[in-house]
This record gives structure tokens, sequence and C-alpha cells, in this order.
């Protein structure tokens, strides 16, 4: 079983920054990366960023690519994603996941199928 509990999300005018985080317990190792998603009412959730446990490799969505960094502290287990310059179309509840055991490759790390475990989703708004 993985725990995942994530924070930092808020009201913020267009142009300000937020930094979620996602802090992850349990069986972790088997898990290639970490990844954000985000899903806005009436819409599909959708890829926002990915990184891999192991070398620290990242994937953007050309959405937030160049505003939105995600990064990582493996002793603490935990996952960021700093959102920069963001805009309205930003406002969404923001999920940090696990990828399923033996998934590794780009492909998988944007699909929101491969992921086995779920946060329970922080709200972002951001204000025009």
């Amino acid at each position: 079983q993985v725990q995942l509990v994530e924070s930092g999300g808020g009201l913020v005018q267009a142009g300000g920054s937020l930094r979620l985080s996602c802090a992850a317990s349990g069986r972790t190792f088997t898990s290639y990366a970490m990844g954000w998603f985000r899903q806005a009412p009436g819409k599909e959730r959708e890829f926002v960023a990915a990184i891999t446990w192991n070398g620290g490799n990242t994937y953007y969505s050309d959405s937030v690519k160049g505003r939105f960094t995600i990064s990582k502290d493996n002793a603490k287990n935990t996952v960021y994603l700093q959102m920069n310059s963001l805009k309205p179309e930003d406002t969404s509840v923001y999920y940090c996941a696990t990828t399923r055991p033996y998934y590794n490759g780009e492909y998988y790390f944007r699909e929101n199928g491969y992921y086995d475990y779920w946060g329970q989703g922080t709200q972002v708004t951001v204000s025009s």
C-alpha cells in the first residue's frame, strides 16, 4: 500500500505562484515515477508533469512547460510542483500519483491508466 498526501493548493491571482507538495509513504520503491495530474469540472483528468525517482528525469505537458517545475526529495519521499505564471485555465484539482510497478518510460508516465495510487487532490484556483 502507498499513501499520498497533497498540500499547497489555494487561491492565487493570475501571474502568481503556488507550490504543491506530495508526501508519499508505504511501498513506493516499486514505482518508477511520480506524476501530477489535474482535473477541472466537466473535463477529463490530464497529465501535468512526472519525475522518476532514480535519475530525476522530468516530463511536462505542453500547456505547463516553462512555467511549472517538478522536483523531488528522495530522503523525504516527497515530490513538489512549483507553479509560476499561473493562468485562470490552470484552475483545477491537482492530484499526485505513483506509477504501477514495472512500467517505465515516458509513454507510461503520461497516461493516468498506468498510475495506481492517488492522493486526495488539492484545489488550485487562479483568478483573473
